[in-house]
Order: C-alpha cells, then sequence, then structure tokens
C-alpha cells in the first residue's frame, strides 16, 4: 500500500530516490510486457467497481487518443528534427477509407497487412463521421481510399487538402481526381479479365492479367498536372487506356497514387472470369505491383512475422521476497494446476534448461519459477534492474518474459488479490497485442519498455481523492528516470497531457495507461507503460536523443538500457506517489509544468475551427484548465477523437 510521503522538494526527492544503488541480490522480475502501449496516449480507466461507496468525489475517467504531433512550433524546428534523425514525423498510422463498407475494409486490410512491415506500421479504418470532424490529417502516414461509392464534394475536398499538405494517398479503386484529372467509364462487361502493363521510377516493369474498376483516367492537356503513368491495360497493341497514375500536388510533397485495379481480387488461375480474394504469395505480380506502390508512397514492404509467446519467468529482488510471492501464488493453483486471472492461464513449472519445447503452448502460458541455470537474455538484465531500483516496494517482484501477448493482461484480476507488501511488475522484451486507448494499438518492437505496474492507493489518501492524478504522475516518472541522471539533464523528454511522452514538441516516444478498480476502501491499479528506448523504428527512441545530444554537446552519455530505464521509471514513480500523497497536486505541479509542453500554448475548443483558449494548467482534478473570451476560466475534456486529445476539447458541465 502506497500512504507515505515525504515533506522534501518533489524534484529533490525524486533526485535521491532514484540516485544509483548498490545491487541488492536475486531480483523478482515481473515482466509481462504491454511494450508501447500504442499507449499513443491513454488515460486513467475505471475498469470496475466491486463497491460504489464513498465514490462521489472522484472525477469521471479520462478518455485517450492516438499518436499525434502536437504542432504548436513552427514547421522548420520539426523539418530540422527530421532531417537530424532522419524520421517521417507523422505517426505509423495508415487509414483506410471504405465509406463504413466493413467487408470491403477487411479486404483492404488483408492485402495491406500481407505487404507492409506491420512491426512499423498500424492499419485502421477512417470511419466516414470521422472525415470531417476529426484531427485525422497529423496523424496519418498513408490514406488508403478504396470507397464504394462516389466522393461527395465535401469528402472530395477534405482529401485533397490532407494531399496539399503533404499527405500521402494510395487510391483503390477510388473516385479522387486532382484538377485536370477525370474518370471515364468504358464499355466493358462486368468481370472482365484485362491485361496490365506496369512500370515506375523504380524501373519495375510487370505483365499481368487483372480485373479493373471498369473507369480509366482521362487528362486534360488544357491544365497543368504534375503526372506519371505508371499502368495502362494492353489488351491490345493500340490501348493506352491509364489505370495507374502518380501524381505529385502541393508544396509540401504530398503524393497520390491512384489506381483503377482491384489488386485485392485477382482472376482465377482455373477460370479467368472468375474473381477470387488475392492472398497474394510475395512473388505473385499483384504483391509486385502493389509493394512497389507502398514503397514509392514511403512504406517499408519489409516482410515481419508475428513473435510466439514464450515462457514466462519468476524473478525477484530478493530470494525471501521470490518465496514469499510464489507462496502466495501456489494457493491460487486450480485442480488442473493454472494460475487463471482474467486473460490468461498461467502453468507453473520448474525447469532444468533454458530451451525446452515443452514450455510453449498456444493456450497457456508457462510460468518457470525456478531454473538451474540462471537465466541470461538479449533484451533484459536482471543485475542491472536491480542496481538502478530504489523503490521501496514497486517493482521488487518481476514476471519477465521475451514475448507476451500484453503486459497488463498477464496480471489483470491477479493484481486484485496481491498481498499487501507485494509491489509486482510484468516486464517483456516484445509483445504481440500491445493496446492504447480504446481500440488503438500500439506496436512493440524490440528496444521499446515495456511494463506494468501493480499499485494499491486507499481511497481516502490524497491521492485517492483524485485517482485521476496517477496517469500525470506515471508519465512524469517517465521523463523524470532520464532527466535525473546526471549528464542527462537536458535530454529533451517532454509530456504531453494527459500521459504521452514527446520527443520536444515534435514526436511521441510513448505513453501510459492506467486502468483502476475500486474495492471496498482501495484502488487497485494497472501502471501500464511502452517508450521507446532503443528502437528507432517505428519513429525514433530516447538514444536517438542521446545519440544527436552527443553530437552537438561535443559529449559521450552512453545509451541508456530498457533494465536501467524500467527501474528508474518505477522508482520515480514510487517518489512521486510519495510526494503527492504527503502535500497534494501543489507538491508535484511545478515539477509537472517545467516538464510538460503546454504552458502558454493556445488550443481550438469544440473543432479545428473553434474558438481559442490559452491553456492555464491542470484543474483540481487533472483537467485541462484554459481562459477563452467567450468561456472565461473553464476545465475542458477531450471529445472522443481518436486521433489527439489536445484538439477538439469540450467545455465540462459543472456539477
Amino acid at each position: 500500500m502506497i500512504e507515505q510521503g515525504s515533506d522534501t522538494d518533489p524534484e529533490d526527492y525524486v533526485l535521491a530516490k532514484c540516485s544509483h544503488m548498490e545491487s541488492h541480490g536475486l531480483s523478482l522480475h515481473l515482466s509481462n510486457c504491454h511494450e508501447c502501449l500504442e499507449l499513443e496516449n491513454s488515460t486513467i480507466v475505471s475498469v470496475k467497481y466491486s463497491s460504489a461507496k464513498n465514490t462521489s468525489s472522484t472525477p469521471d475517467d479520462y478518455l485517450e487518443s492516438v499518436h499525434e504531433t502536437f504542432d504548436d512550433s513552427g514547421h522548420d524546428v520539426k523539418s530540422f528534427a527530421c532531417k537530424s534523425f532522419g524520421f517521417d514525423n507523422k505517426p505509423p498510422n495508415v487509414l483506410v477509407y471504405t465509406n463504413g463498407k466493413n467487408e470491403r475494409f477487411q479486404a483492404v486490410h488483408q492485402i495491406l497487412a500481407q505487404c507492409l512491415n506491420t512491426e512499423k506500421y498500424i492499419i485502421y479504418c477512417l470511419q466516414p463521421q470521422q472525415v470531417l470532424s476529426e484531427p485525422w490529417m497529423e496523424n496519418t502516414r498513408l490514406l488508403v481510399l478504396a470507397e464504394e461509392n462516389v466522393l461527395t464534394p465535401q469528402l472530395h475536398t477534405r482529401f485533397m487538402n490532407y494531399l496539399r499538405q503533404g499527405g500521402k494517398i494510395f487510391g483503390l479503386a477510388s473516385s479522387l481526381c486532382p484538377e485536370g484529372i477525370s474518370l471515364e467509364t468504358k464499355d466493358q462487361q462486368p468481370g472482365q479479365r484485362h491485361s496490365l502493363s506496369f512500370s515506375c521510377k523504380a524501373g519495375t516493369k510487370l505483365k499481368l492479367n487483372v480485373f479493373t474498376s471498369g473507369k480509366v483516367f482521362v487528362k486534360d492537356l488544357s491544365v497543368p498536372v504534375n503526372m506519371d503513368l505508371w499502368g495502362k491495360l494492353k489488351d491490345y497493341p493500340q490501348q493506352k487506356d491509364m489505370v495507374i497514375i502518380s501524381i505529385t500536388n502541393g508544396e509540401r510533397g504530398g503524393q497520390a497514387v491512384l489506381s483503377q485495379i482491384n489488386l485485392e481480387t485477382c482472376p482465377d488461375v482455373q477460370n479467368l472470369t472468375t474473381e477470387v480474394s488475392c492472398g497474394f504469395e510475395v512473388d505473385s505480380p499483384n504483391y509486385q505491383v502493389l509493394a512497389e506502390i507502398l514503397t514509392s508512397l514511403g512504406l517499408s514492404c519489409q516482410q515481419s512475422h508475428a513473435p510466439a509467446p514464450h515462457p514466462v519467468y519468476l524473478l525477484a529482488t530478493s530470494q525471501e521476497t521470490k518465496s514469499e510471492f510464489l507462496q502466495w501464488l501456489r494457493t491460487l493453483i486450480n485442480d488442473d494446476a493454472f494460475v487463471l486471472t482474467s486473460k490468461a492461464s498461467l502453468r507453473m513449472k520448474c525447469t532444468t534448461g533454458l530451451h525446452d519445447e515443452a514450455f510453449f503452448h498456444d493456450h497457456y502460458v508457462s510460468l518457470i519459477t525456478d531454473s538451474t541455470e540462471r537465466p541470461k537474455w538479449d533484451h533484459f538484465c536482471l543485475d542491472t534492474y536491480c542496481d538502478n531500483l530504489t523503490s521501496g516496494l514497486l517493482g521488487h517482484t518481476l514476471l519477465y518474459a521475451e514475448v507476451v501477448s500484453s503486459t497488463m493482461d498477464l496480471v489483470e484480476g491477479l493484481n486484485l488479490h496481491l498481498p499487501e507488501n507485494v509491489g509486482l511488475i510484468v516486464i517483456a522484451a516484445q509483445q504481440s497485442q500491445g493496446r492504447g486507448r480504446g481500440k488503438n494499438a500500439w506496436l512493440s518492437p524490440l528496444g521499446c519498455a515495456m511494463f506494468t505496474v501493480c499499485a494499491r492507493v486507499k481511497l481516502s489518501s490524497r491521492l485517492g481523492r483524485k485517482i485521476s492524478f496517477l496517469q500525470h504522475l506515471a508519465a512524469l516518472a517517465v521523463v523524470e528516470a532520464v532527466r535525473t541522471l546526471p549528464g542527462y539533464e537536458d535530454i529533451e523528454l517532454r509530456l504531453k497531457w494527459p500521459n504521452d511522452i514527446y520527443y520536444s514538441n515534435i514526436m511521441k516516444l510513448g505513453g501510459v495507461l492506467v486502468t483502476s478498480t475500486l474495492m471496498g476502501s482501495t484502488f487497485h491499479l494497472l501502471i501500464g507503460c511502452g517508450v521507446n528506448v532503443g528502437n528507432s523504428n517505428p519513429t525514433m527512441c530516447i538514444n536517438d536523443l542521446i545519440q544527436q545530444y552527443n553530437i552537438q554537446q561535443n559529449c559521450n552519455l552512453p545509451p541508456i538500457s530498457c533494465s536501467q530505464f524500467i527501474a528508474r521509471s518505477v522508482s520515480c514513480l514510487e517518489a512521486l506517489i510519495d510526494c503527492f500523497q504527503n502535500g497534494g497536486s501543489e507538491k508535484i505541479l511545478p515539477l509537472y509544468y517545467k516538464r510538460w509542453l503546454h504552458s502558454g500554448s493556445v488550443v481550438h475548443l469544440w473543432s479545428e475551427d473553434g474558438p481559442e483558449a490559452e491553456i492555464l494548467g491542470l484543474d483540481s482534478n487533472g483537467f485541462l484548465q484554459v481562459n477563452s473570451i467567450k468561456e472565461g476560466v473553464v476545465s475542458v475534456e477531450p471529445d472522443g477523437n481518436s486521433f489527439d486529445m489536445m484538439k477538439n476539447l469540450v467545455v465540462m458541465k459543472q456539477h
């Protein structure tokens, strides 16, 4: 239970708590990593209440949101950063618009997932109601238009604005046409097979059989258009019907590849007039055409494979801590020798070797509680973790796995029954189903620090009465884990409200996700975190910042390991919780404001074109407080959009 506080200054207290300490023995590492919880931006989510008593003063839960760049500075700053680090500052989101047709979305999703490197990109469906109202443009690496109906003028204008602002578009039998280009319906029999001649700037030349939409592109010779012809029908020698074109549009390098070829279907080899789902192989012509198009639009088509689940290892900072936890865990074993959590089945095992294939199973997770060999992993070091852990309780019992579905899923439900003297953490080197806010996903490549911490807070305590502040403390702890290291104070890690971790105001590097369950008078909390520490893909990472800082300052700061980062984050979190419990939000906010991005920034209420309001800070419950000419000083909350919690803010009703 976390109740104690300290009277010292929070920054000094965190520095003291997170200072380097001597190793203190074998540590129990709880690691089922929620990797980079696409966390993109999560928030505190009250999941379930076993008791509803005394909750009237508890604020409503925050909503969560997705990757996005907070653009309150000039483009020159971002351009400099992009050139320095060699990255595209847009989040790795691929949005597919099918006018709400789920069957069409699934077909397009299938071919994209087969072709794209799924460790770098996440594919989402862009719903019709989101197109005109939500801030998706700044959060989209590629827009795929595959609608079955002709675009309305409003939608056409919106998508063209995205292109002019530097966006990338892939049109898959879409009606989108820039100025100077139109579509003409050809007199064709439905389902007729055609011969396609394809070539692009990369020099690839292919001939293949295809089905088309029945339309071809026509260029108005009187209108200047920056267009290249990549694909034409060649059913007979003189035919030159344009069906794949590349367009460059706008001063910011917007690019569109528009195709009237149905790449998601192809003529069946047995019956050339029958359409079948592509499910194409890597060496098929359809795959090669799609890969060429996606690569030309700046995406990677390098093949990736979903990692298989690995056993989970029980670790601890001392043998005594491990033995006590193991003794309690054995009381939960059912008749089938499983420990069941809400979303996982754990089967306890001992092993004499580290590579026994019997420990890999599709239906349950093997929990290795002892081993005659001390485990060694490429992406986690127990000694480094123990050397950097200065907390009194949090993080001393560990579950670690090389690969899990999600660190949070591994212990959800189990945390409700943990003894008060157990500070459990789950860590993973990689996760296959990292999750973020709502239905968002979070990419989890190797090098990302992914962990979930279990904590308890009394409802009657200062933090218990303002439990929504916990997400702010968790995000601040991640930043302080780096910036309290001697020599690393000027590494430009920042906070974006409510719980995102950013490089300056340029690129999101991670976030936190907090779930809470109130049982009686105690909050049982899962604090999930995912931060890019050593993985330069899909965007950039903390060690990229350190490397750039070394170049700029002519110094030689070593990179940070995930083991060191996680231990320091947990230590800072406990220290910040102690400070809050002792002095409330007033103890924390000066340090929080020192690290966040928003002081004096201007946001818009209700919509992207709504009235302006200046950010003042956080209110007593951790919501954003702003001052607008019309509304005065008010608290605001997100409108529920999936892209940026700082956009389209809604004034909260006063209770």
